[in-house]
């Protein structure tokens, strides 16, 4: 397996490009499968993910060609036959649950299989097949795998989502484009991921209203015609990016490319620690301040604070003065890195979904272990302010989710060496 060996102490100064958001990407990929011809997407992340998702729409017909250097993906439903995700695929990630919706919002049949992903934490299905019951699909469970159902029309009806996911309501928004002739999502996910799914959707051809509410309606259409569309900036790479040029007092990054507005509630928590941040349109400019202020968060939906960001703002804060908590509400056990970072000198201490953090610790190089996408950026975060040298190992997780990640920072003056597993 592939580590990072990162020589720490520099400061990082210069300008990087946000990739497109493989968040946001995924979803969209399978509401393209919907349309009577062919969508071309472009700002597509060459991401692992991305090529394993690829592959599954691969398995059930339609053709996909991705050119990753121009990071352009074209999808030609018009030959899909195979409604069936398998197991071997899902189980690299979950986002290809998606394909529930959409295959049997399209064909009024799937087969897919329960998803794997990321190894921390229970993230049930519960929500998207309840909600899937309630518009009047008939869900069968067999051996590890949901078969789904739908007569051409179903009748109007709604769900209420407890707790809201965003997960669900694309999932929900998927089923009901094409088949309910009216189905209403309370409590529905109003994150940045979510709208760009709605939107997608409704240039294709379909009937939503209240995107960006908590409350979305959809109205069933005949069909959908496949469209030309452009996908979001990654806001949690945008935040990561932020973070990291806070961390250094010398450090002064500027980030273009970006929608600034996805942030929700970070920039302000952000600008609460002195760092300075300058928004001009879609570039955003961050330096690091001499003094960095101990400022504790708590997660929330958005527009709350991101879970995605919890362990970067926790590495953050071992550098700064004084003490600070994170508490996790949206997940309770996505606290892998406090352990990896104890073991660089941080003192932080986990109590259920909350760790305590006492700052400023200085970090001294060791070698790590990732766990998840989120876990490793942290431990990389922290690399790059440590003294000496740390080996961040199993990076694998890092190119689930972050594109070119080395070479971006290394770029702006980071030293970090991929090295080769066997």
């Amino acid at each position: 397996m592939d580590k990072f060996v990162i020589e720490g102490g520099t400061p990082l100064t210069g300008t990087i490009a946000i990739s497109g958001s493989k968040n946001a990407a995924l979803p969209i990929i399978a509401a393209a499968l919907m349309g009577d011809s062919p969508t071309t997407i472009t700002n597509i992340p060459r991401l692992q993910d991305i090529y394993t998702f690829n592959n599954v729409l691969r398995v059930v017909g339609a053709k996909v060609d991705f050119n990753d250097s121009e990071n352009q993906l074209v999808i030609d439903p018009t030959l899909v036959s195979y409604l069936e995700a398998p197991y071997d695929l899902v189980r690299k990630m979950r986002a290809s649950f998606y394909m529930l919706g959409a295959l049997v919002g399209k064909h009024g049949y799937a087969k897919v299989s329960l998803p794997g992903g990321c190894a921390w934490g229970p993230r049930p299905v519960d929500l998207h097949l309840k909600g899937l019951e309630a518009m009047g699909i008939h869900i069968d469970l067999d051996k590890g795998y949901v078969i789904a159902k739908a007569e051409k029309r179903l009748k109007p009806a709604s769900f209420e989502l407890k707790p809201s996911s965003v997960g669900a309501t694309a999932n929900l928004v998927l089923a009901a484009v094409l088949r309910s002739e009216e189905f209403t999502i309370h409590n529905a996910a109003k994150e940045p991921d979510v709208v760009q799914l709605c939107n997608f959707l409704n240039k294709m051809g379909a009937d939503i209203e209240g995107i960006g509410t908590g409350t979305l309606t959809i109205k069933a259409v005949d069909n959908l015609q496949g469209i030309e569309f452009s996908n979001d900036p990654d806001r949690i790479e945008l935040g990561t990016f932020m973070i990291a040029g806070a961390m250094h007092p010398e450090s002064e990054l500027t980030l273009t490319g970006c929608n600034p507005q996805h942030l929700g509630s970070f920039t302000n928590r952000l600008k609460e620690t002195g760092a300075h941040i300058d928004i001009d349109g879609t570039t955003i400019h961050v330096k690091g301040p001499e003094k960095l202020n101990a400022v504790s968060i708590t997660t929330k939906i958005y527009p709350g604070f991101p879970t995605d960001m919890q362990a970067q703002w926790a590495t953050m804060m071992t550098q700064a003065e004084g003490d600070s908590k994170v508490t996790d509400t949206v997940y309770f056990d996505r606290f892998s890195y406090v352990p990896e970072l104890t073991r660089l000198g941080a003192k932080m201490r986990l109590d259920k979904n909350t760790v305590h953090i006492s700052g400023k610790t200085p970090l001294e190089g060791a070698s790590v272990m990732s766990t998840d996408l989120r876990a490793s950026v942290s431990l990389v975060l922290a690399a790059m302010v440590a003294e000496n040298t740390t080996e961040v190992l199993r990076v694998y997780h890092l190119d689930r989710g972050y594109e070119n990640l080395e070479n971006k920072l290394n770029a702006v003056g980071a030293k970090i060496q991929r090295i080769n597993g066997n």
